[in-house]
């Protein structure tokens, strides 16, 4: 009787304490303290290189606001936050790669180079100006125009998750 009042008693306390062993994972990488972080201010960025795209400045900006809206509780505003985001699309363009065997290129490579100035107003020292780029190459045999959107698409996805490594994820 003894031994099962004691194991009955040893379960129930194992099961007591089982919720305050309770570890929470998250997988968005991000280290924000929200006690002190509550928002971002992510501005348009504009289109300042030479060959315009005319949606990309749109959709880099949206992309960016997406990452952050969707992996953090930050409050995405266009100015005012405890971050800040700014900057501009300083080269989008179009090389030659591969060359076939009649001397035409084969390959065309797209690239998209973003300028960024990241504020912390919380930690000035975690501030930063820094610039990124991404590309992708397509088949020559193809026009701009039909590979251009899903091109950027990717484009903006990868700038966008670097952005967002380097000022909340810290990686």
């Amino acid at each position: 009787m003894q031994r099962r009042l004691f194991i009955l008693l040893t379960l129930v306390a194992t099961l007591a304490t089982l919720p305050s062993c309770l570890i929470s994972y998250r997988f968005n990488g991000a280290s924000i303290d929200y006690s002190k972080t509550q928002s971002i201010a992510i501005a348009d960025f504009p289109n300042n290189a030479a060959l315009v795209n005319p949606n990309l400045s749109n959709n880099l900006s949206e992309g960016i606001r997406d990452i952050y809206s969707r992996q953090t509780r930050l409050q995405v505003l266009r100015r005012g936050g405890d971050l800040e985001l700014e900057g501009e699309i300083v080269d989008y363009n179009l090389t030659p790669m591969a060359i076939s065997a009649n001397n035409m290129s084969a390959e065309t490579k797209l690239t998209v180079v973003v300028k960024v100035r990241f504020t912390n107003n919380k930690a000035p020292e975690e501030s930063f100006e820094k610039t990124y780029s991404a590309f992708q190459t397509f088949d020559s045999s193809r026009l701009l125009n039909d590979v251009q959107d899903e091109l950027c698409a990717t484009m903006i996805t990868e700038i966008a998750e670097s952005i967002y490594n380097d000022t909340v994820a810290k990686w």
